[in-house]
């Protein structure tokens, strides 16, 4: 059974060597996110102030994003991590398996790694490629470009989050999820989504939010659509992992179809060149 984390490289890498190894071992599969926006988990800040001590004059944080000085800063940090041999595994990072994905910074680190695939960990909030979606925002918008991001050359498949307590939904609409509210459901037709949660949390509310959320993703999964799967940014909560234990072994039974199906469609095809070989053709 596979399960699937997300986690932001913050720790020590040591421990983070024993965490790659630890998924292994259980069988899990991780996409690890070089940095986060947010300072609290391992934010772009402390690439912006190692440029500053070198003379740089930066505005703000946002000019990790464009600063030739501070973008060399992070892909050094890049390159350290994906380089780097498992002191565990004996295994470098690039060519480690248990990692499933990568998140940022495309074609540099595909340039370094061409073994994993690759995603931007955005909310999914709309931009200017879409202003006539911007109204689905709710009453929280983070200033990204959902659409522009995602066709960036490298990235290999594009996510959403699913937080409805920060981006402010009243109590009474909690269940927006169920409710297919026009942004969730609008992603939902064409994404994974990655990370999802709830932070003021009642039990019943809780499971109902997240057994709305795995449902709407084992319909699309089973049924051939975008929504291949989903996975949780942290756990906090007791009673959590049980429920993305059910849901895993409903999507694991998915997988294993799908590979049956791609087993039988290669013998079909192995099988008719064989008969034209057989015929002369």
């Amino acid at each position: 059974m596979d399960f699937l984390f997300c986690f932001c490289l913050w720790i020590q890498t040591k421990g983070l060597d024993f965490v790659v190894s630890e998924a292994k071992r259980y069988g899990i599969k991780l996409i690890l996110s070089l940095v986060n926006n947010y300072e609290n988990f391992g934010g772009k800040k402390q690439y912006v102030d190692w440029a500053r001590s070198q003379g740089q004059n930066l505005a703000s944080d946002a000019d990790f994003f464009t600063n030739s000085v501070v973008k060399g800063y992070y892909k050094n940090h890049i390159k350290t991590v994906l380089t780097r041999r498992n002191s565990i595994a004996g295994v470098e990072y690039k060519d480690d398996p248990t990692i499933m994905a990568w998140e940022q910074m495309a074609l540099y680190l595909k340039s370094i790694d061409s073994n994993h695939l690759l995603e931007a960990g955005l909310e999914g909030f709309y931009g200017q490629t879409a202003s006539q979606k911007q109204q689905f925002h709710l009453n929280f918008q983070v200033g990204t470009d959902f659409i522009a991001n995602n066709q960036i050359l490298g990235i290999d498949f594009a996510t959403i989050h699913s937080y409805p307590d920060v981006w402010q939904v009243s109590e009474q609409n909690v269940f927006w999820g169920r409710k297919k509210h026009p942004l969730w459901k609008s992603h939902f037709l064409s994404v994974s989504l990655e990370n999802h949660g709830k932070i003021r949390v009642l039990t019943q509310q809780r499971d109902i939010l997240f057994k709305t959320v795995y449902s709407a993703i084992y319909s699309s999964a089973s049924g051939g659509g975008a929504a291949a799967g989903g996975m949780f940014w942290q756990l906090l909560t007791e009673g959590t992992a049980s429920l993305i234990a059910q849901q895993s072994q409903k999507l694991q039974k998915i997988r294993k179809m799908y590979v049956r199906l791609r087993n039988v469609e290669i013998w079909r095809k192995a099988r008719d060149m064989n008969k034209r070989g057989n015929t002369g053709n």
